[in-house]
């Protein structure tokens, strides 16, 4: 706890001093460019692999990255409620949906359904990821414990943007050009990020 306390000293005294003025004209709205949805790991840091400021993205974070497939329902729906507004209200210009290397989440998605008999919450979101993780062990041997896991790591962003286009007011905007979809892949110990390849059906490595 002492730690994050000297941080919060630190923020005040360095960072925030560095940037008074633009936290001075972030006081009164936002106006995010990018919706950015990812993984809850602490080891990815959206703005640090992205280099934004405060104010640029809009994050969406929880477990393996995954967006529900869209309905309309009178629950509680933490995602897709953040969804619509950073697309309907804050008028984002891109989604970009991230996942990353070692995710814990779909390595559990990929093991015995048993391992998450304690996390009753945690093993019913993770069934929105187990038609990718079907169709992952049907393709890959199970020996290739490995390929299993970046395939779904990967296959899991490409379903993700899928159940995106799902949504109307997405589709209506991506079809109209006035929004963009980007489906992501951050590799932790290279800070190398591929980017998915539509036309290709595969990610490729992104060199600027």
């Amino acid at each position: 706890m002492q730690r994050l306390l000297d941080g919060i000293v630190k923020f005040r005294r360095d960072d925030f001093e560095n940037h008074r003025d633009l936290f001075k004209s972030l006081k009164s709205e936002q106006k995010p460019h990018t919706l950015f949805i990812t993984c809850s790991d602490s080891r990815v840091d959206p703005n640090l692999i992205t280099k934004t400021l405060p104010g640029e993205l809009f994050i969406i974070r929880n477990i393996a990255n995954l967006v529900p497939p869209y309905r309309e329902t009178p629950e509680y729906v933490s995602t897709t409620s953040a969804i619509e507004y950073a697309v309907l209200s804050l008028g984002v210009e891109n989604i970009i949906v991230c996942g990353h290397s070692h995710c814990g989440g779909c390595a559990a998605c990929l093991g015995p359904a048993e391992r998450l008999n304690n996390m009753p919450h945690t093993k019913r979101w993770m069934e929105l990821a187990i038609p990718v993780r079907d169709r992952i062990l049907k393709e890959i041997a199970k020996d290739d414990i490995e390929a299993r896991r970046w395939m779904m790591e990967q296959a899991n962003v490409v379903e993700q943007l899928k159940h995106l286009m799902g949504y109307p007011y997405i589709y209506e905007k991506t079809i109209s050009g006035q929004l963009m979809l980007s489906g992501w892949y951050y590799i932790i110990e290279t800070g190398e990020v591929f980017i998915y390849d539509k036309n290709l059906g595969e990610f490729r490595l992104a060199n600027g």
